[in-house]
């Protein structure tokens, strides 16, 4: 693959470069601004943040431009994520919506749901989650136990969601519910395009080790769903599934550019930290495991780009996301347990106290543990990889 830019993907560049300089929060860019603490502030926040990218059509750069996207091509979406980790812009709100459901409906959804959902997702207007993990059914998808019920044109749900990104802020979901039952797990399977903001749905927080509120559970109790909202065929919803969760882990392997810039923040920390008056770099044995890392990260991003190579022959994602989202999730783990540890004692002190007056290592490395988790776990993806890219049997049993 050829790693030089041409001209027209420099001037790309420059005019996202450039946007983001003028569109950005005041104070962003010198370091100065602080995000909203508070929950409702801090999605009025996000939704601001990404109405404003979708106005200057920077929200979903490779949707084809009728979506309202740019057509962008391989390399530009390479640019895009480059430049958007280079400040490390505002997160998507969105995510789900813009990387999972909006593709999803493309793909699969009628002209009548595409019509009535991109441009609110794209606008950042209906914020969506995805509700796929149950206590019993994490891992194994299959074994889901809420249920969908015919009552005329309604579907009536009944059941448990868990560890639900965004919910406190959504106003829809992407719903997998059981609608009937055979001798196949997999089969009786429906995928709903639920309201969020009715009676039968209550959110409840999930308080993460580290503080912050990402996740949720989310109980239905006689929610509402109608014939027009379930995407795809009825009983084949784990067709819709498995092209969802391609997207998504698409999606979660553009997060290699933020693994560059983190083995950066990684090498200048040590190079701040001191030994004996000595900046623990020049110990032979952390200079071994930082190059490992970047062995590493490295790999993950040329992998990245080979994948994402294939994706823009064939058109649509495909099952080499599972490496992207494994590799990915195990080394910025591995990244950030690295920090952690080159502090020393400092390691383990928290916001104020802790190195350069903020827990940014502490943080993200309590926060790395969970990327091992959302998305499928890295157990599964590694099944994923053994029998799907390299022909191997399956497990004993399954």
């Amino acid at each position: 693959m050829d790693f030089a830019y041409t001209a027209a993907e420099e001037q790309f560049r420059l005019e996202l470069r450039k946007w983001l300089e003028t569109n950005l929060p005041d104070g962003w860019l010198d370091g100065t601004f602080k995000m909203p603490e508070e929950q409702v502030e801090l999605g009025r926040f996000l939704r601001d943040w990404q109405y404003k990218l979708a106005e200057g059509r920077w929200a979903a750069i490779a949707w084809p431009e009728k979506h309202g996207g740019r057509g962008a091509t391989l390399m530009e979406e390479i640019i895009y994520h480059q430049e958007m980790v280079r400040v490390k812009a505002p997160p998507l709100v969105n995510y789900v919506g813009l990387y999972m459901v909006g593709p999803t409906l493309m793909q699969i959804g009628t002209p009548e749901q595409q019509e009535k959902y991109i441009p609110k997702i794209l606008s950042g207007e209906e914020v969506w989650c995805q509700g796929y993990s149950e206590p019993n059914a994490g891992s194994d998808l299959a074994a889901v136990k809420t249920t969908a019920v015919k009552d005329g044109d309604k579907w009536i749900i009944n059941g448990q969601k868990i560890w639900t990104s965004f919910a406190h802020f959504a106003d829809r979901c992407f719903l997998v519910a059981r609608t009937s039952k055979g001798e196949k797990k997999h089969a009786g399977i429906t995928c709903f395009l639920l309201d969020m903001n009715q009676p039968g749905v209550e959110v409840r927080p999930i308080i993460q080790m580290d503080g912050d509120h990402d996740f949720n559970e989310v109980y239905l109790n006689d929610a509402v769903a109608y014939d027009t909202d379930i995407i795809g065929q009825l009983d084949d919803g784990w067709r819709v599934t498995i092209a969802l969760l391609m997207h998504e882990r698409t999606g979660i392997g553009a997060q290699v550019f933020s693994l560059e810039q983190q083995f950066e923040g990684l090498v200048e920390l040590a190079q701040t930290v001191t030994e004996d008056g000595t900046p623990i770099i020049e110990k032979a044995d952390v200079r071994k495991r930082l190059l490992d890392l970047y062995m590493k990260s490295r790999g993950s991003l040329l992998n990245y780009y080979r994948n994402l190579t294939k994706q823009l022959k064939v058109g649509h994602p495909g099952v080499e996301g599972s490496m992207d989202k494994l590799f990915v999730s195990e080394v910025t783990k591995e990244l950030f347990a690295e920090s952690v540890s080159l502090q020393g004692h400092q390691g383990v002190l928290w916001k104020d106290d802790a190195i350069f007056g903020e827990s940014y290592w502490q943080k993200n490395y309590l926060y790395s543990f969970g990327q091992t988790i959302g998305g499928g776990t890295s157990e599964i993806q590694k099944n994923t990889i053994a029998e799907r890219l390299l022909g191997l049997p399956k497990d004993v049993g399954r």
